[in-house]
């Protein structure tokens, strides 16, 4: 009978164990909470930031772009171009799924996609000009392991670039370790590899860089690092159509 007490016990004290383990505990999150914090984690609700793009060619050619981005809450976003100095002064704008191109000298803002590319490579105008995920994506948890979580978002209207994303999210620090990117036929387009996590001051503490490649591009890579990231406030009229040649303005 003591015997069989000490293995009862034994087992009540091992289900508790499991019950508190983080693995368990990460059941009970809620997906689309814990995409909200990866988001926050990633970038401040609004911010300015310099990044510098590179699209790497199989035969090993390169070419380079600085970009000034302000974002405002999780639906404005605008680019301006500072290299080269071929495309110095252009500038695109995102509002919803609404985006467009400025350039200087040709008149009044186009309108651009979300999947092509100003910049040539890789990247497209949505990883370019993204907003927040948990403003595009419905998640949901698929896979727990004891140093990562694997999310699965899926988007909630048609207008968004992917139809679907898979993201490995590192338990500790909330902060996507890989991005696979799926069109609806499920078709991989591009995996994004998030990399050097560097502390950016203001309590950002995030990747420093985003590589990506893609079956579609064999040999094609393209990197995005990042240079500086800080919370600043907008006013609206910073994203607006008639404000895309003044973009400049915004970094005094």
């Amino acid at each position: 009978m003591s015997r069989k007490r000490t293995t009862m016990a034994s087992l009540l004290v091992a289900l508790l164990f499991l019950a508190l383990s983080p693995l368990c505990l990460a059941a009970g999150l809620d997906a689309q909470d814990l995409l909200r914090k990866v988001d926050r984690n990633l970038e401040p609700e609004s911010y300015e930031m310099y990044r510098k793009l590179i699209n790497v060619e199989p035969s090993g050619a390169k070419k380079e772009f600085v970009l000034y981005s302000v974002k405002k809450g999780n639906d404005k976003v605008v680019a301006l171009f500072l290299e080269p100095a071929s495309d110095k002064g252009r500038s695109t704008l995102r509002l919803g799924d609404n985006m467009w191109l400025y350039i200087p000298n040709v008149g009044k803002p186009v309108r651009i996609t979300s999947l092509q590319s100003v910049i040539g490579g890789v990247f497209n105008n949505a990883d370019i000009l993204r907003i927040d995920y948990a403003a595009e994506y419905v998640a949901s948890i698929e896979e727990e392991h004891k140093d990562t979580l694997v999310l699965m978002l899926k988007a909630k209207t048609g207008e968004v670039a992917y139809d679907r994303l898979k993201m490995w999210v590192e338990r500790k620090v909330l902060l996507p370790v890989k991005i696979e990117a799926y069109a609806a036929s499920g078709l991989l387009i591009k995996t994004l590899h998030f990399k050097d996590i560097k502390d950016f001051g203001g309590g950002i503490r995030r990747p420093a860089v985003i590589e990506t490649d893609s079956p579609l591009y064999k040999g094609y890579v393209s990197i995005m690092l990042y240079a500086g990231i800080k919370a600043r406030q907008f006013p609206d009229e910073a994203f607006t159509l008639t404000n895309m040649h003044r973009v400049e303005e915004l970094r005094k």
